[in-house]
């Protein structure tokens, strides 16, 4: 990932999970747990307002493999 990491926050992040196939399974405090049809499980710190710290959002890409150009 050469690309430089975009600033967004939880509410992006949400909208670009579920397009991807990930739904909201459960909540524990202000994280958010998704999942998609292949088991994959991606847990997004919900804060209002606040932007994703770089190294959280690098990892949910890795894992979730959609490329840095859709978020």
């Amino acid at each position: 990932m050469s690309k430089k990491l975009p600033r967004i926050n939880a509410d992006k992040l949400i909208k670009v999970l579920t397009k991807h196939g990930y739904e909201c399974v459960r909540q524990s405090g202000s994280h958010m747990i998704f999942r998609n049809e292949d088991n994959i499980r991606v847990t997004v710190p919900y804060h209002s307002g606040k932007i994703i710290h770089p190294k959280i959002l690098k990892r949910i890409i890795e894992d979730t493999g959609i490329p840095v150009d859709e978020i």
